[in-house]
């Protein structure tokens, strides 16, 4: 937490062309802007909990999806995706690719 995915989140979605604000969508589990689906995936405790909340759907729609704690998920994601981890917080951050 602190670790800048929101703001990743908004500087992805900015340079898509996308004006909307972006937020984190912790509450909503997913945000839309545009083509791009931004999800929140901290409190998914269960593969079947997300696909009740129907975050399998975002998928097939052909667009983006930008997911935070993605390993909290890893059972529904598809066979390609770009995983991008950042650690620590602040100033002590750091990204791998």
């Amino acid at each position: 937490m602190g670790a800048g995915k929101t703001v990743l989140a908004q500087g992805i979605v900015r340079g898509l062309g996308i004006l909307e604000e972006v937020t984190s969508p912790t509450y909503a589990y997913v945000n839309e802007y545009g083509f791009v689906f931004h999800f929140d995936c901290y409190r998914i405790q269960s593969t079947a909990q997300a696909l009740s909340l129907g975050l399998a759907d975002y998928f097939d729609r052909g667009g983006i999806c930008l997911i935070e704690w993605g390993e909290n998920i890893k059972e529904l994601l598809p066979e390609r995706v770009k995983r991008l981890r950042i650690t620590g917080s602040g100033e002590a951050r750091e990204v791998e690719y």
